[in-house]
């Protein structure tokens, strides 16, 4: 039942995935009132942490970059002060390939060069990665320099003119051109054994394969090692906390179980009702996917108009995950793995497997001689591939570590699953969505849908917008979706 107390705000923010949180936390520094409004218990979203018998499981996302220079998330701590209890990591994944060897991703870029030519040969493996590296970086320094990109008026072209430099035009035939088109340049689709690394290494971070991932995003997909990875003690809720504690020191406000049923545009701003509350705010920012979002407003027109932005199940992914908690088990001195599954899952057809575990001197997880882990894999169109048998799935995957030998079968001392259903049910996402929007071939980066929502007081950040990919990405939609309400209203 809902109260009769209307509260008012400058800015409600619904969720309070990463990219809320970021937006949120940078309109508090700007000094407006902000109010995040998430339907569950806990704050993070995708980027969080849950108690389940006493251990620390991650919601959805366990890897975390963007605190180099010119990157998003460093953006955000420079600006707020915000500190966050991290671990830097040596090195930050191993890939497990078919053909028995595995593969580890060194930070150093001639590290990494040089694992890349023992494995799959010295053709051409050197150019091919300068080549991904340069293009990675020059992206990533554009993301902060161009954030009126992509664009939806006359003004956000202007300006973008206005602080254009010659490499960021460089990087346009780039958009044009798939990873495909790439690794056909450098001759690498004839190594399959390398064609495969790609694609299952583009869908950890671009949601879809070589194919379909433009080269700007794709070289930047691949090249998240290549960067500082970092492990944030007590789970990524910890790096969801400290931002929540800003806000909230800051005099604005985080409310949890307080789902949003609808959105009323009025002629001072938007009316947001929630099952318990009413909230007046002049301006709004959605964090939740844009397919969710559109069932708030009862605007025909706006809907119309932004339906050719929503992906339908078909184009989307949903997880199947596991979390696992072992005893006794050897310390890893690589956190994160990849498995690849030529033959592909039971059920689900996956070709791969993504495997985290907690730090060994992480304590606050699970006890000492105790190790989390975390286990996803991807599901196409999540609608329609409901998982019948789960604990088929769980006991393929369970084998197939036991023989990798990256787990022991008899070290679990605890097991749990979960479907896209599980993860629907658990934070309202369309579909059970996970990654949010992949990248498809026929979408260039400015047809992407942008920060704002219906070109009034209302905006949007996220996965689901323009950058939105991990929390780096989501990270950045929420500079972004800041930027273009400051320069339209403030």
């Amino acid at each position: 039942m809902q109260s009769n107390e209307i509260m008012k705000y400058d800015v409600v923010l619904v969720g309070s995935g990463f990219g809320s949180l970021t937006a949120a936390a940078l309109l508090v520094k700007k000094g407006l009132k902000v109010c995040v409004l998430e339907q569950a218990a806990y704050p993070g979203g995708c980027a969080s942490s849950f108690k389940r018998k006493g251990y620390c499981f991650e919601s959805g996302a366990t890897t975390m970059v963007g605190l180099d220079e010119h990157m998003p998330l460093r953006y955000l701590l420079d600006e707020t002060g915000i500190e966050v209890p991290l671990r830097k990591l040596d090195v930050p994944m191993q890939v497990h390939l078919p053909d028995g060897q595995t593969l580890t991703r060194y930070t150093k870029l001639s590290d990494w060069i040089a694992e890349a030519e023992r494995v799959f040969g010295t053709y051409n493996q050197r150019p091919f990665w300068e080549h991904c590296y340069r293009l990675s970086r020059e992206v990533w320094r554009t993301s902060l320099q161009q954030r009126n990109f992509p664009f939806s008026s006359i003004k956000d072209l202007l300006r973008s003119a206005l602080q254009v430099k010659p490499a960021q035009i460089s990087l346009l035939p780039a958009a044009f051109r798939t990873m495909e088109d790439l690794l056909r340049k450098y001759d690498l689709l004839q190594n399959k054994l390398f064609a495969d690394f790609v694609n299952e290494q583009l869908l950890i971070t671009a949601q879809n394969h070589m194919q379909e991932v433009n080269e700007l995003f794709g070289a930047t997909a691949l090249c998240y090692t290549l960067y500082s990875n970092y492990y944030v003690n007590g789970g990524l809720i910890n790096l969801v906390k400290p931002v929540v504690q800003y806000i909230e020191s800051n005099g604005s406000e985080v409310l949890y179980r307080q789902e949003v049923e609808q959105v009323i545009p009025t002629t001072e701003g938007y009316t947001v009702y929630t099952s318990k509350d009413k909230f007046e705010s002049r301006f709004l920012i959605s964090g939740i996917p844009l397919n969710n979002t559109l069932q708030l407003f009862k605007d025909k027109q706006l809907l119309q108009k932004l339906q050719k932005y929503v992906f339908p199940s078909e184009k989307l992914n949903g997880a199947f995950t596991m979390g696992l908690v072992l005893e006794h088990a050897p310390p890893q001195e690589v956190l994160h793995h990849q498995v690849h599954v030529p033959e592909g899952l039971p059920q689900i057809g996956s070709k791969s497997i993504f495997i985290s575990f907690s730090h060994p001197a992480d304590i606050t997880r699970a006890a000492a001689g105790e190790t989390v882990v975390s286990i996803s894999t991807h599901v196409k169109d999540p609608a329609k591939n409901y998982i019948t048998d789960k604990e088929q799935i769980e006991e393929a995957v369970i084998k197939l570590l036991d023989e990798k030998k990256i787990i022991k079968r008899e070290s679990i001392k605890y097991k749990q699953a979960a479907t896209p259903g599980a993860w629907l049910f658990w934070t309202k996402r369309a579909f059970g969505m996970v990654g949010g929007y992949p990248q498809y071939r026929h979408l260039k980066p400015w047809q992407m849908k942008d920060a704002r929502l219906d070109h009034k007081g209302a905006y949007l950040c996220g996965d689901t917008v323009y950058p939105g990919q991990g929390i780096v990405g989501v990270c950045l939609s929420g500079v972004i979706a800041v930027h273009k309400l400051t320069q339209d209203h403030l």
